[in-house]
């Protein structure tokens, strides 16, 4: 399964974002801390080459502590990049951004220049709430439905700071069906783009093998079912979303399960943890590769017809 979901002014973002790269001191990736990998864009990491990254880890009070500080170690491993773990509800933290920012590039500029930093991430991660607490005034709109700003801002944020903000931007294609469903589980892809149920029972299975203390604390429920789709059921059951004849209405467990993952109300929840990104990638690469292969089989099969 590929989950596809690129609106036509994501497209332009992408390529407002290669031509300014260059104007750019440092780039300001926000991220969702319950999904450090699945919200970073690939094609970043493709288009900022050595310049310097600060990856913000934010809504970290929705995540796991212990992941949160586990996923850091692993992204400072890269050149040039550090991190930084913020919520909204502590604004004085996400001051110190422009600072570090600063500090990041100590050895590049002059004290007095003024740096430009590209702040971007994905729909529904944080930034627009970020930057206005950055410059102290609202100048960006924010919303709980992804994709809500459409256009490039300048926005100085002090300490000779000017942010360069650009649209919440997902790439063309998302390879990982893991990464996707993760990504529809904390909202950053439209409710339209994927069934309720499969999210939320994606969501289920890994709860119950990763958080089964959250699961039983929160529905009540004496003993956790194997299959995805049984946990998704119980759940109905504990909360009445009951249909004619008894039968579960899993829509609507399905969207009581993750409104209340995304309101934090299961506990502070991470849904992937850099050993699983490592196997998740290992596997794309297979299926990237057998891809490749097949196509290659085809072009030689339309060159042979055609001699």
């Amino acid at each position: 399964m590929q989950i596809q979901w690129y609106p036509g002014h994501m497209h332009k973002a992408g390529k407002e974002i290669k031509e300014i790269l260059p104007k750019t001191d440092i780039v300001i990736e926000v991220l969702d801390a319950r999904i450090p990998f699945s919200s970073a864009n690939p094609l970043l990491a493709e288009l900022r080459g050595d310049k310097p990254c600060l990856k913000v880890l934010n809504k970290s009070d929705l995540a796991d502590p212990e992941l949160t500080a586990e996923w850091q170690t692993y992204l400072e491993q890269e050149h040039g990049v550090k991190t930084l773990a913020l919520t909204s509800r502590d604004p004085e933290k996400m001051r110190r951004i422009p600072e570090l920012c600063r500090k990041m590039l100590a050895d590049q500029i002059q004290d007095d220049r003024i740096v430009h930093a590209l702040i971007m991430g994905i729909p529904n991660v944080g930034k627009s709430t970020l930057i206005n607490i950055l410059a102290g005034r609202t100048v960006a709109k924010t919303g709980n439905e992804p994709a809500v700003t459409k256009t490039q801002q300048r926005i100085a944020i002090g300490n000779n700071v000017v942010l360069l903000d650009t649209p919440g931007m997902l790439w063309p294609n998302i390879e990982n069906k893991h990464s996707g469903f993760r990504l529809a589980a904390t909202g950053a892809i439209k409710d339209t783009a994927l069934h309720h149920e499969a999210v939320a029972a994606f969501v289920a299975g890994y709860l119950s093998r990763q958080y089964p203390a959250c699961l039983r604390e929160r529905f009540r429920l004496e003993l956790i079912p194997e299959s995805d789709d049984a946990v998704l059921e119980a759940i109905g059951r504990k909360r009445g979303c009951l249909r004619a004849g008894g039968r579960v209405d899993l829509d609507k467990a399905a969207k009581i399960l993750l409104a209340e993952l995304r309101s934090g109300a299961l506990g502070r929840i991470t849904l992937e943890t850099p050993d699983m990104m490592e196997r998740e990638l290992a596997e794309v690469a297979v299926i990237r590769g057998q891809k490749a292969e097949k196509k290659r089989l085809r072009k030689e099969n339309r060159s042979s017809s055609k001699n």
